[in-house]
This record gives structure tokens, C-alpha cells and sequence, in this order.
């Protein structure tokens, strides 16, 4: 079968999919509709995948760029002369790939299309539902997304969900005797963090707090800057990693100054992917304050490496971290929510999380146990040829 799999830029979750059918016997073209800036996956594409050359992909992608953009998609899609087209997110390049008239077309949700594009405005919301009206298939990666596809017209028969997932190989729990932790420069300055095996009493050994996500208001990370340092003033072992980089860069240092911890903060950088898993490996906690996800990838790769996780009461993270009684924790957890958009609530929690410590090793593997069982990218993938099949036995 030919693949024509067109994605908004090339990221992570781009090239696990690409990487995947690299592996089978279909014949997969990709195609970029634009490309934001910074680099968003360090790791080539797979030899196996023809990159399509077109007039996108070169730099951001605007409205007054769709006339040439989709009369050149049509270009492309008679050279290869796919079976069937994959694309997302749904209003950018599904979008254009229904408005081809092309079928089929599995639409892939990325998420916070339907949680966030989809609600923007009128334009946007008949965006959405034209895309859905086109596609064969909608591929989703949790429930909140099918219900959200189904309440903007997508029949519930013609949506496949399952979690992308992770390689639970590569993110997997630290070793014993994991060792120092390292040094990492942070505007000329060094940091080193402590070495997981000092003999120290727990309340003096420091306690650290993971951040992965990207540095947009989306994310919330102006929230996690406020809350470690309202947290921090009361909890002097406190420290936190913030990996990637983002618009809000000089606003969170601006707050970790103003909140005098910049020596409890370390910058690491976008890290790349073969080093992610030590990062997570070194944390007692890992925290997000996301205001829209799904199934958060970096959500999974935290608990697929036994790390105790803090997240935004979404209902994407309801699906992994299920409540619990205000300061309770109970058999089976895997970490806690607080309210989104509260940066005094998660103040507070990554507290209770400190004097609850002795829990968390429990917790870490709970959240590998979990991970197994749910977000394994081995296990969940093969759902996607499920969604082909059903792609291709459409014939409206």
C-alpha cells in the first residue's frame, strides 16, 4: 500500500509513527507542511521514508498560503498516487488534504485541535467539522478526544483510539547504583545535583522536581515557576530541572529571580531524545501543569520510568492519574492532580509531596506497572493498520 503521511511539522511523535512503518511493506511518503523554528526531533528521518518536496515545509505556514500550498498538494498526491492519506492535526494539514478532495483520508488528532483549535472561533469550528465530514477515520489517542470528535459530528464507529505510547525499553526505570547525577551549565553558571546514594537523613537530601514541557502558555510552565517558588521559600531541598526552551523564556527567569532560587533551578536545554530517559530517571517527582493534553507522551515517559508524577486536573490526565481524597494516597496511585490554572494549589501538592516521600518508590513502580499494561508503543501500534482497514472499506 502507498502511505502519503502528512503531518504539520516533523517531531517526536512524527518519527515514532514514520519509524514504525518504516518497518512493514507499505511504501510511506512524508510530507511537512511547515516548519517552526527551532528543531523539534533530532533524529533523522527513517532511510526507509521518501520525503515529498513541495512548496511547504520551508517555514510557518500561513492563511494566504493555502491557495498555493493545496494547488501543489494536488501536484503531489498525482505523483505518488497514495492508497490513502494520513494527516493531522485537523485543521491544518487534514484540513487541506479534504479540501483536495481526495479519499481516504485518516485524519490524526493531535490532541489540542479538538481541545483547544476546534473552539477558537466559527472559521475554526467549520474547519473541524468539514475535516471530520472527509475523513474515513479519525485515529485518536485518548477517550477525550473521541468524545469530543463525536459531539463535532464523527460517528463513533469511524473513530480508533489508543494511546501512542512509548518504548518502554528505552524509558524504563534507573539502575541500582545509578551514580552521580552530573553537571549541567546554566548561563555560565554550573549546577550539580547530588548524588542519589549519599548517606544523608531524607530531609536533607535534595528533592527534585522534573519539568518537560515546552515553555508556551499552553503548557503552564509560568505556573510551575510560581508555584516552586512559593514552594521553595518553605522547602529549602527543593530543586527543579526544566528541560526544552520556548517564547516564555525570559519570564520564567524573571520569576525564578524575583523569587531569588535561580541556584535551585537548572536549564538543561532541549535534550535530546537518547538522553530524555535519565533525566526523568533522576527525579523524585515529575510535574506538568498543561492546561490541554490527551495521553501526554512526556506524561507516559515520566511513569514508564518510575517516576511519581503531579499534573494538571485535565481530563486527559484524569485517564492515567486518577484523584485522590485531599491528602490522601491509596493503593494503586500512581501521583496526584491538582486544579488547573492554581499555582498556590500546586505549591502546596509538590509539598505534600515532599513529606509523603517514603510513598513514592511505591508509587514509581505502580506508574511502570501501569505503563506496561497501558502505554506500551509496541502493543498499542499495530491498532493503527485496524484504522486503515477501516479507512479503505469506505467507499462514501
Amino acid at each position: 500500500m502507498r502511505i502519503l503521511y502528512f503531518s504539520r511539522d516533523y517531531t517526536m511523535h512524527d518519527h515514532r509513527f514514520l519509524l514504525a512503518l518504516a518497518k512493514t511493506e507499505h511504501q510511506v511518503y512524508f510530507l511537512q507542511l511547515e516548519r517552526r523554528g527551532h528543531i523539534l526531533e533530532d533524529r533523522p528521518l527513517p532511510p526507509e521514508i521518501e520525503q515529498v518536496h513541495w512548496a511547504g515545509g520551508r517555514g510557518p505556514a500561513r492563511l494566504g498560503d493555502a491557495p498555493r500550498l493545496l494547488l501543489d498538494f494536488k501536484r503531489v498526491i498525482r505523483r505518488v498516487k497514495p492508497d490513502l492519506i494520513q494527516a493531522g492535526p485537523l485543521q491544518r494539514a487534514a484540513f487541506l488534504a479534504a479540501l483536495t478532495g481526495f479519499r481516504p483520508i485518516l485524519s490524526m488528532s493531535w490532541g489540542y485541535d479538538l481541545l483547544v483549535d476546534a473552539n477558537r472561533n466559527a472559521a475554526w469550528r467549520w474547519a473541524t467539522r468539514f475535516t471530520l465530514n472527509h475523513s474515513a477515520v479519525l485515529l485518536g489517542d485518548c477517550q477525550t478526544i473521541r468524545q469530543l470528535a463525536i459531539a463535532h459530528g464523527m460517528p463513533d464507529e469511524r473513530i480508533v483510539t489508543f494511546p501512542w505510547g512509548i518504548d518502554l525499553d528505552h524509558f524504563s526505570p534507573a539502575p541500582e547504583n545509578f551514580g552521580n547525577l552530573g553537571v549541567w551549565g546554566s548561563g555560565g553558571t554550573e549546577h550539580r545535583l547530588a548524588d542519589p546514594n549519599t548517606q544523608l537523613p531524607e530531609s536533607s537530601r535534595p528533592f527534585v522536581i522534573l519539568s518537560t514541557r515546552g515553555w508556551e502558555p499552553i503548557y503552564g510552565v509560568e505556573l510551575i515557576a510560581r508555584a516552586f517558588v512559593t514552594a521553595a521559600r518553605q522547602c529549602p531541598v527543593l530543586q527543579l530541572i526544566m528541560l526544552g526552551n520556548g517564547s516564555q523564556a525570559p519570564l520564567l527567569r524573571r520569576i525564578f529571580a524575583k523569587g531569588n532560587v535561580e541556584e535551585q533551578v537548572v536549564f538543561p536545554g532541549q535534550v535530546k531524545f537518547a538522553k530524555l530517559p535519565r533525566y526523568y530517571q533522576m527525579a523524585d517527582l515529575y510535574v506538568s501543569a498543561s492546561h490541554s493534553d490527551g495521553s501526554s507522551i512526556s506524561l507516559l515517559e515520566a511513569m514508564a520510568c518510575g517516576s511519581p508524577v503531579l499534573v494538571s486536573d485535565i481530563p486527559g490526565n484524569r485517564e492515567w492519574v486518577p484523584p485522590l481524597p485531599p491528602g490522601g494516597i491509596e493503593g494503586g496511585q500512581v501521583g496526584w492532580l491538582f486544579p488547573d490554572g492554581d499555582a498556590d494549589a500546586l505549591a502546596q501538592a509538590i509539598l505534600h509531596a515532599v513529606e509523603q516521600r517514603h510513598h513514592l518508590p511505591e508509587m514509581g513502580r505502580r506508574a511502570r506497572a501501569l505503563a506496561e499494561q497501558r502505554a506500551d508503543w509496541k502493543q498499542n501500534f499495530p491498532r493503527l493498520f485496524k484504522a486503515y482497514e477501516l479507512a479503505l472499506s469506505r467507499t462514501d
